[in-house]
């Protein structure tokens, strides 16, 4: 690190320590912190540039190329656990970039395809250019889509800030049932209060859903601020979603958490409804709770692990570091070991 960027760094460092502050006494407001640092330029920069940030990083990124995620995803197959990849990126707002992001998409299909890994792939649709051209952003989803078919993969459109959810969620529609993709399905949010909708007309069309918490700082008046009305919803939603009304549509539910009440609640609702252990699945990211997935796979739970790689690293580690303050932790430690 240049001596231009050690003294904002060290304010960025203060920030965080104010940050691990606010986890021991208020938890909300570390994440909307952290949240906020996530999308911030100048934060964004000085962290990439300093060496033990990517230290602390690649606990939860594969690595910067095609060839590390696809390392990653044998080494978990070869434990019974299945992947999902995903290719770094969001929010793009140039046209040649996010056809560069589309074409990387492709090729990790390729790659996927010839490495013979049991692996899914993940994309945002912001890295593809929905927030610059819709018709853009169409024309790139049905090439990895028309791709993912020739290779008989899956490709789950990921959910991203409120703003992006319903034309997130018209784009699949267009694809599934205006283009015939059923290789795809989508993301929903339990914290988000339109989400118990979204999932009652995703169950009637018999779709893949893959739910989780939410990663974004979203406001009171769309989002559930608490942790317990969010978990709460969580556990309602993911109920829906292994209903008999669900399964008898052909719905799919991947049920994404690493919160042990999270998981017993599913696994005992599962039990209740003898819903066989491989009937759903659930899913966790790279480098968290790895004793749980293993545990869980040798179950006979079906476990999928997100595997990100890429250089656009900052924005993902942020929000790992609000999911997660011990993570935090982590981090300031390390600074002072380099």
């Amino acid at each position: 690190m240049t001596d231009k960027n050690r003294s904002p760094f060290f304010s960025l460092l203060a920030l965080l320590l104010v940050a691990f502050l606010l986890y021991l006494y208020a938890e909300r407001w570390l994440r909307a912190l952290l949240l906020y640092l996530a999308g911030a330029d100048w934060a964004n920069r000085l962290v990439t540039e300093f060496p033990p940030a990517w230290y602390v990083a690649s606990r939860f990124v594969a690595g910067e190329t095609r060839a590390d995620a696809i390392r990653v995803a044998r080494r978990l197959n070869e434990k019974g656990i299945t992947t999902t990849m995903a290719y770094l990126g969001e929010s793009i707002t140039d046209v040649a970039e996010a056809n560069a992001a589309r074409d990387e998409i492709l090729s990790m299909l390729d790659d996927i395809s010839h490495s013979g890994v049991r692996g899914h792939v993940s994309v945002k649709l912001s890295q593809l250019g929905l927030k610059i051209d819709r018709q853009l952003t169409l024309d790139n989803m049905r090439r990895i889509l028309e791709r993912a078919q020739a290779h008989d993969i899956f490709v789950r459109i990921d959910m991203e800030e409120s703003e992006l959810v319903e034309p997130t969620l018209e784009l699949f529609h267009i694809l599934r049932d205006e283009h015939g993709f059923s290789n795809t399905g989508v993301v929903i949010q339990s914290y988000l209060y339109r989400s118990e909708a979204d999932v009652r007309r995703l169950i009637g069309e018999g779709v893949s859903v893959r739910l989780c918490k939410g990663a974004y700082n979203e406001p009171p008046e769309i989002a559930f601020s608490e942790k317990a009305a969010t978990n709460e919803n969580f556990v309602r939603l993911a109920k829906m979603l292994l209903s008999e009304q669900a399964r008898a549509n052909g719905a799919y539910a991947a049920i994404a958490t690493h919160d042990d009440e999270m998981l017993a609640a599913t696994m005992a609702y599962a039990r209740a409804q003898d819903i066989a252990p491989d009937a759903f699945e659930f899913q966790m990211l790279h480098g968290v709770r790895r004793p749980t997935q293993e545990a869980l796979a040798q179950q006979g739970y079906r476990v999928r692990v997100y595997i990100p790689y890429g250089t656009a690293w900052y924005p993902y580690f942020m929000r790992r570091l609000a999911e997660r303050p011990a993570n935090l932790w982590f981090f300031i430690v390390n600074f002072f070991r380099h």
